[in-house]
């Protein structure tokens, strides 16, 4: 038996990195989607009639060793990927892919779920009992259970095909952006870009034996230099090259698996009976059908949209007045942004960067926990690592008891893909009287430390290590049964609530004296600094917000009609994107080749979530500031009633409970400064 498949002799029962052989992998799971046709075999056989413990809860307690084997696997396939991973990754998806497509068109496992959902109204279920049993009977139904057997079996052959696709996207993406670097060998090119840039770039290249300053399509190699050089032929390249990523002439190519994934959606939504596989997915979201989606993402277009064209009037103009530039291009947005604010409210990242130094924004961030949630973090060396850089953390209440084991992944690797996420090793649960607890993790790719530098984060990396770290306490905190409906297990347009509120701290100067000091002096950062970051914090907000719209429009496009309709990528992404346009299309240059959200990660019809949870943050942020940032009745509200209760109960019914009423939209456009 595999180690992968056995309780793991650690502490805390944590994931024995350094003990699993990647060869152990593809046996661990053959043994793993065994042990749960089993389990499953098991109730199907029970000769007991169905009732809620022999059958829904017996399923929701299946299939645990498979899921913490695959959260395992695919969460290294994320962070610390390599070609042995990808292979076996591309084997296993189709047999996941079958087994879990062998569990809900089990005609006889879902006869004995209709039984006990027929019965509901004689059973004295708890909410999260009731919501467990609707959510495996619509789960079932939902994935082909009364389907005919000849479309039972085009529905197994659609997923088994959509898993293997899906990875290949998402490894044809890591693959066009490790390929590409930018080697620079004449120093005058590096003009402008700050120091702590130039040194990272410096290290990079050392670290590959070349002479110059590497730069690559890696975010915090990318962003910088797109902000800062001079160069404008050189940030130029760079834009292109980012914009071509799987949209060349070459193996990584994505036109054809975006194609295929949109089109194998939208036959999977029909066979299921709806229109499109928007409706499919919408239908178990707040949002509720595409309709309402075009219909928020549309309103908010239409506030958002003239201050959005007035803003990017505003940097033509400056463009034009600074260095003569009569059309404003996607190269120039961030280099003329940075020094319109620059400008306006004096304020750079480089100023900034010295007051938020990596470690201390973390414990920033701990410190935060601890005056609302009353959570305490302790590193310890003695749980096993998947990378030396990975820190490991004990994470415990004011009682002492131990809440979560927490990972933080933050420097970017040849093998980790781009982007900052949170997810988990271990979920938490309930089972046979014994309190299971998550182990969570949070993986960014911020600025590596230098040799004359620790790792410095511009202010939009603190709002992202919030951000995920928000994701983190929904997971660490979170008090359920059964492990499919806890921490961030919830509606998709729910989950971004908890992350996104937490970014509203880092705008706090209560918040920001807790971990805003200069690195080298220790000194707090001033308060005109703060009071600077407040008033920029709207600016060019409008263009943003127009930014943010036009992927939930594409992402609407793609999902939201029929995309056998669609005969050339670049047409379509160009229709989509027409009302949202600000600057001149490149035209060997698109998105949707590069989309992981819609097209690798589980934001396909979704992707309007994250303004549709910004009303939900702002609103709820409201709340908190009209009692005090940390003002621990709120806080506890905001515990009891969403961060511990993960998908129990309908995610409207929890907001209103620890808001008192429905989200107002109004917080949201006054914070954008787009309130008249």
């Amino acid at each position: 038996m595999s180690i992968l498949t056995r309780k793991f002799d650690t502490l805390y029962n944590t994931a024995p990195f350094s003990k699993i052989n990647t060869e152990e992998y593809i046996l661990a799971f053959e043994e793993a989607i065994q042990k749960t046709k089993d389990e499953i075999d098991a109730i199907v056989n029970n000769p007991e009639p169905a009732s809620f413990v022999n059958t829904l809860e017996a399923m929701a307690f299946s299939g645990m060793t498979l899921d913490r084997l695959s959260n395992i696997f695919f969460n290294l396939h994320s962070a610390e990927t390599n070609d042995e991973l990808e292979k076996i990754a591309q084997e296993v998806a189709p047999k996941l892919s079958a087994l879990g497509n062998d569990i809900t068109l089990n005609f006889d496992l879902f006869k004995r779920i209709q039984e006990v959902y027929e019965q509901q109204d004689n059973l004295s279920l708890t909410p999260e009992q009731h919501t467990l049993l609707e959510k495996s009977y619509k789960d079932f139904v939902r994935n082909g259970a009364l389907l005919q057997d000849g479309d039972k079996e085009e529905l197994r052959q659609i997923d088994a095909e959509l898993a293997v696709i899906k990875l290949k996207f998402g490894e044809n993406v890591l693959a066009e952006t490790n390929a590409y670097q930018l080697l620079i060998e004449e120093e005058s090119d590096l003009s402008g870009l700050p120091e702590g840039v130039i040194e990272a770039a410096k290290a990079l290249a050392e670290s590959q034996e070349k002479e110059g300053w590497l730069f690559t399509l890696d975010y915090p190699s990318y962003i910088p230099f797109m902000t800062y050089a001079d160069n404008r032929a050189l940030r130029q390249e760079l834009a292109l090259a980012a914009g071509r990523k799987a949209f060349q002439n070459n193996e990584y190519n994505n036109e054809s698996n975006v194609l295929k994934i949109a089109q194998l959606r939208f036959r999977r939504a029909q066979l299921l009976g709806y229109a499109t596989h928007a409706h499919f997915v919408l239908e178990e979201r707040m949002a509720q059908s595409p309709d309402k989606v075009k219909e928020f993402l549309q309103d908010l277009l239409e506030k958002a949209k003239p201050a959005a064209e007035r803003e990017f009037q505003e940097l033509t103009d400056f463009a034009k007045k600074t260095d003569g530039i009569t059309q404003l291009q996607k190269w120039d947005g961030a280099y003329y942004a940075e020094k319109l604010k620059q400008e306006r409210f004096n304020l750079d990242d480089e100023k900034l960067k010295p007051y938020f130094q990596l470690e201390k924004v973390l414990e920033g961030a701990y410190e935060t926990a601890r005056l609302l949630y009353g959570l305490h973090f302790k590193e310890i060396t003695t749980i096993d690592k998947y990378h030396e850089e990975v820190q490991t953390f004990e994470v415990t209440n004011d009682d002492g008891e131990l809440v979560s084991i927490f990972y933080t992944d933050f420097f970017p690797r040849k093998g980790k893909r781009n982007g900052a996420w949170m997810t988990s090793f271990k979920p938490q649960y309930q089972y046979q009287g014994i309190q299971e607890r998550p182990h969570v993790s949070i993986v960014c790719n911020f600025t590596r430390p230098t040799p004359s530098k620790p790792s410095l984060l511009t202010f939009q990396e603190v709002t992202t290590l919030f951000h995920e770290f928000g994701h983190a306490l929904h997971g660490m905190l979170a008090d359920t049964t059964y492990p499919s409906l806890s921490g961030t297990s919830v509606y998709w347009d729910f989950v971004e609530l908890p992350s996104q509120i937490m970014e509203n701290w880092c705008y706090e100067k209560e918040a920001l004296a807790l971990f805003a000091k200069h690195y080298e002096t220790g000194e707090n950062i001033p308060m005109e600094l703060v009071e600077k970051i407040k008033e920029s914090a709207s600016f060019q907000e409008g263009m943003a917000t127009v930014r943010q719209i036009s992927f939930g429009l594409l992402d609407m496009g793609w999902h939201g009609g029929d995309p056998n309709l669609i005969k050339s990528l670049k047409a379509f992404e160009t229709e989509q994107f027409a009302s949202t346009q600000l600057y001149p299309d490149v035209a060997d240059n698109a998105m949707s080749p590069s989309f992981s959200h819609i097209f690798n990660g589980g934001y396909s019809s979704g992707y309007y979530s994250y303004k549709w949870a910004e009303v939900l943050d702002a609103d709820a942020f409201d709340y908190f500031k009209e009692n005090g940032i940390f003002n621990k009745e709120i806080a506890t509200k905001f515990k009891d009633n969403i961060l511990s209760k993960g998908g129990t109960e309908h995610p409207m019914t929890l907001y209103l409970r620890f808001r008192g009423q429905a989200p107002q939209v109004e917080p949201l456009l006054k914070r954008a400064g787009l309130l008249k």
